[in-house]
């Protein structure tokens, strides 16, 4: 699968399936609508070949401006046995020796028609490039950016999931509070945070060290906490507050354990508004360590 090549002055959008009044719209068309900007953390799923502990802190925070897919979808007027929004991107190929002629996914209905769930043509103000998916992607936050469709061709309403490969054979995960172990899409984003201050290796001299980093979910942080090995002794940070989607800063100063030398390991974890918490490993959202010297 690869980049799909489009000139965005033939560039149409196709929405059908189970909606009364079927249409297409084109990129000046859907421009001629109220512009939406959303801030929201996207994050990479990865590999969905790879371990997904492996596919780890692939993220960014963007700005997002484009059309509401709830006002879109209003117009078409969707019927009431419609349950899922299937997105169709321009981009085929071959994956992993599975062969697809569309890049197909979906979104339940009642997600589709959130606030924050944009048919976007720009990013960070300018206009989406090919790389990024243009000159229309969707935008779903909050979502792993799987869910995004880029090089967006058509939306149709559905009763049922659609039974793509990327839907059925890839993005499908083991849901770890499941008892029998079954599968749950790759939807939304769980808690997870990234130390960016101090880097790994860092000489620590003095009796405190002052810790920064982001902290993200699909529902919000609530708090994190950050300590040594593995959080024998756990301190609150402080959590700026989110705005739309976006991810979160987390500042703390803690204090050198008395004795403590040598090479040692800082961790963060992340609680989210839900109440749920990263687990310490072999989770896709595990906490985050980093190792410091201290002297």
């Amino acid at each position: 699968m690869g980049a799909a090549v489009i000139n965005p002055d033939k560039w149409m959008l196709v929405i059908d399936g189970l909606i009364n009044h079927p249409c297409s719209i084109s990129l000046e068309q859907l421009r001629r609508f109220p512009k939406i900007t959303v801030t929201a953390f996207h994050e990479c799923y990865g590999s969905p070949i790879k371990p997904a502990i492996e596919n780890v802190w692939r993220i960014g925070n963007v700005n997002w401006s484009g059309m509401r897919l709830s006002t879109l979808l209003d117009l078409t007027g969707p019927l009431p046995e419609a349950k899922y929004v299937w997105s169709e991107g321009l981009d085929s190929g071959v994956f992993n020796g599975v062969e697809a002629d569309r890049y197909l996914k979906d979104l339940p209905l009642d997600k589709a028609l959130m606030s924050e769930v944009l048919v976007a043509y720009e990013m960070n103000g300018k206009p989406l490039s090919k790389e990024r998916g243009g000159p229309v992607r969707l935008v779903v936050p909050g979502w792993f950016g799987t869910n995004s469709t880029k090089w967006l061709s058509k939306l149709s309403l559905q009763t049922g999931r659609a039974q793509g490969p990327y839907t059925t054979i890839f993005y499908n995960a083991i849901d770890p509070e499941d008892s029998k172990r079954g599968l749950k899409p790759v939807w939304e984003v769980q808690p997870n945070s990234l130390i960016v201050n101090p880097p790994p290796g860092t000489e620590v001299l003095g009796e405190n060290i002052s810790v920064e980093g982001w902290a993200w979910s699909h529902d919000g942080i609530q708090s994190v906490v950050v300590g040594f090995d593995d959080g024998k002794s756990w301190v609150e940070a402080e959590v700026s507050l989110r705005k739309d989607f976006s991810w979160q800063s987390f500042t703390v100063t803690i204090d050198v354990p008395t004795g403590l030398r040598g090479s040692c390991v800082l961790v963060a974890r992340a609680t989210s508004i839900s109440g749920k918490t990263q687990a310490s490993s072999m989770r896709r959202n595990h906490v985050h360590r980093v190792m410091v010297n201290i002297l």
